[in-house]
Parts: structure tokens; sequence; C-alpha cells
């Protein structure tokens, strides 16, 4: 189990919270395990899920034009 902190900023848009819920909406699909916060999405899982979760995450972001995705991966299990 591996677990990722990851924030999702748009650029150049005025849609910024769209894109972000659409990014987060990937996670639904993947069958992991997440939580929303304020600042940031909390995921985990088998190291496959969580990479495969982050990877749909940036697909649906990028749909809405130019972004930026910060992330923190520990193996830890806080």
């Amino acid at each position: 189990m591996i677990c990722a902190e990851v924030a999702i900023y748009p650029l150049k848009t005025s849609n910024a919270s769209s894109i972000i819920n659409n990014s987060i909406e990937a996670l639904n699909n993947e069958g992991i395990e997440f939580s929303v916060g304020s600042m940031s999405t909390h995921i985990h899982g088998t190291e496959e899920q969580v990479w495969s979760g982050l990877k749909e995450m940036f697909r649906n972001a990028q749909r809405g034009g130019e972004v930026s995705m910060v992330i923190t991966i520990s193996n830890s299990a806080k």
C-alpha cells in the first residue's frame, strides 16, 4: 500500500473548480480510496491503483487546458 497527496492547479482559466472536480471524478472509476480536502486530495491503495489514479487525474485535468499537478507519495501507512 502507498498513499499520495495530490493537488491540481489549472492555469490560464476561469473554470478552475470544474477542472479540479473533473480530475477527482476520475478516481471514482479506479476503485481507489480517496478523501478530498480543501487544498489537496489524499489517495490510498496499491501501487498500481495509486499510479493509475494519478495518471487518470492528470488526463482529465489537462482536457481543460494547461495544468500543474503537485504530488507527494509515501509508503508509510499514515
